[in-house]
């Protein structure tokens, strides 16, 4: 593919603030993920943002412009991580993990970044001292009323150097799914430093962009996340606040995160294989170099392909489909398929501050669970298809009327919630046939 290099207006990578800007995939003009959209809003206008993702060519870091601004998402957000019975439940995991790592004791502290609705922090409550940051207002009630301590806030260097005058330095900063979510880079990770205690450790996760560009989880690229990682990439900024990556572990939250570990340069302590073992794997998928990240277009084209051909098809043969859950992902995939309530009659969450509302730019409607075992649709499109082995479990009950699952990611393929172990139509069989009930 023909470099193409972002010319007018000048872009500057947010990272190193090279002007070598590479086009990687274009997505179109979507709103933002996250603007549910009320009923008396929709013969409103909706503004939408261009989305298109770029390489830096220099410190090859993948990145999109940064179009809106956190407080315009952040501050009263739809978003609550205890809706997922399986992220609790990995929240609970890491926090054993991280105590017996750390060695953890009533005498540390733990702050965690983005600490939402105290999903997490939870689990440290009543054993070691904790903080939440969290810039949300209504998510930041919502754990202090579970008793996590939580301040309202963006991180900043400015709040960094407040919370350690106030509580002293953390042991253990916890910044997990958050890192993507910063536009200014360098001050976010220099505040990540002025937190931890010199002696102290980050955690950090983030999607890693192996998968992205391996499996084309386009999905994940929304105005909310300015940025995606390569463990080369995330090394490289964690290294302008200071701090050097002494661990790695793939993980499998969100299609395949990157789970990392990383003190203070001064602690001197040197990277593990297992972070020469990882960057060995990007680097033989080609992610060391610009050109890695050409197939990632046509791949996210023929998903979609895919899966307009088989909603058409479910169209013409007369079934109704529904969607399983409103995610942020899910609304990248809606938007950039033209996917509509003709072909999604509608979606169900279990979140309640969607009930009511409407998906923005697609203004599919957003149900209570309960309306699609009244409605008993044909087709159930699981849009957090991340959570596959979770939600198939939980939806099991679809095959009681003869209803199937569809994924759309990493490939179509539809499920028999009775048998889900064996697919019943796979990529291009699925486009062949959408089947009918018995």
């Amino acid at each position: 593919m023909q470099e193409q290099l972002i010319d007018s207006p000048p872009a500057t990578c947010r990272l190193c603030g090279s002007t070598q800007l590479r086009s990687v995939l274009d997505l179109g003009a979507t709103p933002p993920c996250e603007s549910f959209l009320t009923a008396g809003q929709l013969d409103l206008p909706e503004p939408t943002y261009p989305l298109h993702l770029r390489l830096c060519g220099a410190c090859l870091l993948l990145q999109i412009p940064a179009l809106i601004t956190p407080d315009e998402t952040f501050t009263d957000y739809a978003y609550f991580s205890s809706y997922s019975d399986s992220w609790v439940e990995h929240a609970r995991s890491y926090v054993g993990q991280a105590r017996e790592r750390l060695g953890l004791t009533g005498d540390s502290f733990v702050v965690e970044v983005a600490s939402n609705d105290g999903y997490l922090l939870q689990h440290f409550q009543g054993s070691v001292p904790c903080l939440g940051i969290e810039p949300s207002v209504n998510v930041g009630a919502a754990a202090r009323d579970r008793g996590v301590a939580t301040r309202t806030d963006f991180l900043d260097e400015h709040v960094a150097a407040e919370v350690r005058r106030e509580h002293g330095p953390a042991d253990l900063v916890i910044a997990n799914n958050v890192y993507a979510h910063i536009p200014d880079l360098l001050g976010f990770t220099r505040a990540l430093r002025g937190l931890v205690a010199d002696d102290g450790t980050v955690s950090i996760e983030v999607h890693h962009a192996l998968n992205l560009v391996r499996h084309a989880q386009f999905d994940t690229i929304y105005h909310e996340h300015f940025q995606y990682y390569t463990l080369l990439s995330a090394t490289r900024a964690l290294a302008t606040g200071g701090l050097r990556v002494v661990d790695a572990e793939l993980i499998p939250t969100h299609g395949g995160s990157l789970r990392i570990w990383a003190r203070p340069e001064a602690v001197g302590e040197e990277p593990s294989a297992s972070v020469a073992r990882i960057l060995a794997l990007e680097e033989e998928a080609g992610l060391h170099t610009p050109a890695g990240y050409d197939a990632l277009a046509p791949r996210t084209a023929a998903v979609r392909q895919d899966l307009l051909r088989f909603l058409l098809d479910a169209q013409r043969d007369g079934l109704r489909v529904a969607g399983y859950g409103a995610p942020g992902k899910g609304n990248t995939l809606l938007n950039y398929c033209g996917i509509r309530p003709d072909l999604l009659a509608y979606t169900v969450d279990r979140n309640p501050y969607k009930h009511g509302r409407f998906t923005p730019g697609t203004r599919i409607p957003i149900h209570p669970p309960e309306h699609l075992d009244a409605d008993r649709p044909d087709l159930v499109l699981v849009l957090p298809w991340n959570l596959r082995a979770e939600l198939t479990s939980a939806l099991a009950h679809v095959a009681q009327w003869g209803g199937r699952l569809v994924f759309a990611l990493p490939e179509l393929a539809v499920i028999d919630p009775a048998n889900p172990a064996e697919p019943l139509e796979q990529s291009g069989d699925a486009a062949r046939t959408t089947g009918a009930r018995a």
